[in-house]
C-alpha cells in the first residue's frame, strides 16, 4: 500500500491543520498476535509556531502511568511532512494523500539505551466528518512486529472516556 493510493479519497487529510487546536484520542495496544494488551487515552493540544505546529501529547495508560511527548510538525510541500520530538531518533517522515497520512519514525523508549529503539509505522485515515481520524500503528523492533495500536482521534475538547484497570 502506498499513500498515493488514497489520492482521490475525501476529505483531504492535512495533519498540520487537523492537529492545530485540541484533539482527544483513545485506543488499544495489542500484542504482536493482535490480543489486547492495554488501553490508552491522550489529550493533545496543537498550536501554530510560524509555519510549524507544536503538539503537546499527554498519554494516560491503563496501568496509571503517564507520558508526555511534544511534537514539532512541519509541512515540507503539498504531500510531505517532517516532525521531531525529544524521544524520536532523526526526523519522522510522513506523506499525506487524499484522506490518508502515512508516517514512520524511530522511537527511543528508554534514554541512552540503543536496544530500546522501536520503529513506528502509522496509517492515519480522516473520516468523512473531517473531525474524526483512525490511526493504525505497527511497532517493530529489529524488524519484527512487537505490538500494534488502533486509536481513534476526535478534534475538540470533549472528554475522552477514562481508561481504568480491568
Amino acid at each position: 500500500m502506498k499513500p498515493q493510493d488514497f489520492s482521490a479519497a475525501v476529505p483531504r487529510f492535512e495533519p498540520d491543520k487537523f492537529f492545530d487546536g485540541p484533539v482527544q484520542s483513545w485506543g488499544v495496544i495489542e500484542t504482536r498476535s493482535g490480543s489486547p494488551k492495554s488501553r490508552v487515552r491522550a489529550s493533545l493540544t496543537g498550536r501554530r509556531d510560524g509555519s510549524d505546529v507544536v503538539i503537546t501529547q499527554n498519554f494516560t495508560f491503563e496501568d496509571g502511568h503517564t507520558q508526555q511527548r511534544v511534537w514539532k510538525i512541519r509541512r515540507i510541500d503539498d504531500h510531505r511532512y517532517e516532525a521531531a520530538a525529544d524521544d524520536v531518533i532523526g526526523p519522522a517522515i510522513g506523506y499525506a494523500f487524499g484522506n490518508a497520512f502515512h508516517w514512520e519514525y524511530t522511537l527511543q523508549l528508554r534514554p541512552h539505551n540503543v536496544f530500546s529503539r522501536v520503529r513506528m509505522e502509522h496509517w492515519m485515515y480522516l473520516l468523512g466528518d473531517g473531525q474524526t481520524m483512525l490511526n493504525r500503528v505497527v511497532i517493530r523492533k529489529f524488524g519484527m512486529i512487537v505490538a500494534q495500536t488502533t486509536e481513534y482521534f476526535q478534534r475538540g475538547s470533549a472528554p475522552v472516556p477514562t481508561v481504568e484497570a480491568r
